[in-house]
This record gives C-alpha cells, sequence and structure tokens, in this order.
C-alpha cells in the first residue's frame, strides 16, 4: 500500500472507527488511543491491508482486537492495583510508625541526629528497612563483626538518649541539633 492509498483509507474510514471504538468505551481518549493504534497497524502491516472496500472490515478487526488487547491491559492493571492495595493492607506495621508511637517523634529525631552517621544508617538499615547486620554491613562497606559491635553500641547510646529527661544536655529541647554525646564505650 502507497502513501496515497493509505492517507485514502485513513480519510475514508477514520470517523467509523472512531464511532465504533467510542460505542465500545464510552470515552472520547480511550476511543482516540484505538483509533491512533488501528492506522499504526495498518500502516506497519500495509502490504497486508486488502485492496478495495475489504479494507474497511479489515480495519474494523483491527479495531475489535485493538480493544480486546485495551481491556486485558485495565484488567490486568486493575487486579494488579488491587493486589498492591491488599499487600499495604496486610503488610506489618512500618517499624518507624511502632517506634515513633513509642516516644515523642521529635525525640527520636533529635536522637538520632546525636549519632554518628554510620551507627544512625546501622540502626536504621536494621530497624526501619528490615536488614540483617550482616546485610548492613555489606550495604555500608563494613566487615559484619564490626557492624554487629557498632550496631549493638549504638543501640544503647540511643536507649540512654530516649531515657534522658528533657534540658539534660544530650538532646536540645528544642528539636534543633543535639549536643554530641561523650563516648564511653
Amino acid at each position: 500500500m502507497e502513501r496515497t492509498r493509505f492517507e485514502a483509507l485513513h480519510a475514508e474510514t477514520w470517523r467509523d472507527i472512531l464511532g465504533y471504538a467510542l460505542r465500545r468505551t464510552g470515552n472520547p481518549e480511550d476511543a482516540a488511543d484505538v483509533v491512533a493504534e488501528v492506522f499504526m497497524v495498518a500502516w506497519r502491516r500495509r502490504a497486508d491491508v486488502p485492496a478495495g472496500p475489504a479494507a474497511r472490515p479489515w480495519l474494523y478487526g483491527v479495531a475489535r482486537l485493538v480493544l480486546a488487547n485495551q481491556r486485558r491491559g485495565d484488567l490486568r492493571r486493575g487486579l494488579l492495583a488491587t493486589a498492591l492495595r491488599d499487600a499495604v493492607r496486610s503488610a506489618p506495621p512500618d517499624p518507624a510508625t511502632v517506634a515513633l508511637a513509642r516516644h515523642d517523634a521529635q525525640t527520636v529525631r533529635a536522637g538520632l541526629r546525636a549519632l554518628p552517621e554510620i551507627d544512625r544508617e546501622l540502626l536504621t538499615l536494621t530497624a526501619w528497612d528490615g536488614l540483617s547486620p550482616a546485610e548492613a554491613a555489606a550495604a555500608l562497606g563494613l566487615n559484619a563483626v564490626t557492624a554487629r559491635v557498632r550496631l549493638h553500641r549504638a543501640r544503647n547510646r540511643l536507649r540512654k538518649l530516649l531515657q534522658q529527661p528533657e534540658g539534660s544536655g544530650h538532646v536540645r529541647s528544642d528539636g534543633r541539633s543535639p549536643v554530641p554525646v561523650e563516648e564511653t564505650s
């Protein structure tokens, strides 16, 4: 099929294909997508498009298949959305939410900021992101034994920070950058 024949076929039939698609989708945007896809298929397969009046029913057949693919895609997306929604609803509670429920959010954030960055990362990777100490060590480029020791010490330091009465000097009561904690280990 040469370009001029394709253009003539498009000019003669696009409204008919659009009407067909509109009656089946009820949505002008989806119908326009169907028409565009039908004529893309016709262009790619122009050697297969029958000559003369047989071209019109061939285009309807393509439109029917495009609509079927569109429905399958919509069904697949709907099933995936439902599965994702169910997974989110049945997921265990976020460790951060649990921790924040036990302690004032500002105090927890300030306590974490008081820790060295590597300790903060170890704590959040294991407690919030669910990595094992060995996995967290690999993520941070540490030896696994070193990471376990640092994690143990970081947990103890954070526990002490969270137990300090307000104004004790370890965590500022206004939530700004905390005063550095002296190492006891």
